[in-house]
């Protein structure tokens, strides 16, 4: 059977010497062989084992974790899978991190300095994208979650404590009255006052800017059953308020169709 003396097996292996003698103090990996005069002599045996942990090394794990999957492989694939997470995961941090510097050099060339208001804005915007509800990440695209993030970051930092009270308030009331209406026609009067009162309080918060993040929200979230539990909806009253909104843009389109011919100014009807 080969054997190595402990400067041989790190020249087999690029392995310092070093490294080895690390592996031996925590018992990762001891010598089969230990000579009288203190030197190590490590086995075939002891090359598999060292084999394997720079493996192991490789895909991530700490030397704790390895000693672990090195005593009992039982489990090992589904620490490996486990892993695989883990590592994309941290693999589109740095994504992320490369981006935001690219940015930061973008911008450093036209100011001749480094715009740390707006790194650390960039950086708020992407710890909140990761923070963001599953569910909103299976229905926006991934610059579209960017967006959302950001506005999700401009209403926390432009919106007062009242203001944000003052909306919870009115969803709750608004969802109240929607539960209370579900045997009602949504495409009567009730619907369409409903409807009204949903668009301008939901714009109120979204404006211009972000409406296509609304829409989205609602259409593929909401509309398909997701994310109902945090703001008090089920699938039954989704879809009534899904066609007291449409009775709300029929009734307001044909109140403006209503003034052609009727005297009304056309700047009046255009806006």
């Amino acid at each position: 059977m080969s054997q190595w003396y402990v400067k041989e097996l790190s020249k087999l292996t690029g392995v310092s010497v070093q490294t080895l003698h690390h592996y031996d103090r925590i018992d990762l990996l001891k010598p089969s062989l230990r000579l009288p005069n203190g030197y190590r002599v490590y086995n075939q045996h002891d090359l598999l084992t060292l084999q394997q942990i720079i493996a192991l090394k490789f895909f991530g794990f700490e030397l704790s974790h390895i000693a672990k999957l090195l005593v009992d492989e039982k489990d090992a694939l589904a620490h490996f899978a486990s892993q695989i997470q883990s590592l994309e995961a941290k693999a589109n941090a740095l994504l992320n991190a490369s981006n935001v510097l690219k940015q930061v050099i973008q911008q450093g060339k036209d100011t001749q300095s480094i715009p740390w208001e707006n790194i650390i804005k960039v950086i708020e915007v992407y710890r909140m994208s990761e923070q963001l509800e599953p569910w909103l990440k299976d229905i926006f695209t991934p610059e579209e979650l960017k967006e959302y993030a950001t506005f999700e970051a401009e209403w926390k930092a432009n919106s007062t404590p009242v203001q944000k009270n003052h909306f919870e308030q009115n969803w709750a009331a608004l969802v109240a009255k929607i539960n209370d209406n579900l045997a009602q026609n949504p495409l009567s009067a009730i619907g369409v006052e409903v409807g009204k009162t949903c668009m301008e309080l939901i714009n109120g918060v979204y404006g211009k800017k972000y409406a296509h993040l609304r829409t989205r929200k609602f259409e593929k979230g909401f509309g398909e059953g997701k994310g109902l539990t945090e703001v008090g909806l089920t699938k039954e009253s989704v879809d009534w308020l899904d066609k007291a909104v449409d009775a709300y843009w029929q009734d307001r389109v044909l109140t403006v169709l209503s003034q052609i011919g009727t005297g009304v100014a056309d700047e009046t009807i255009l806006s």
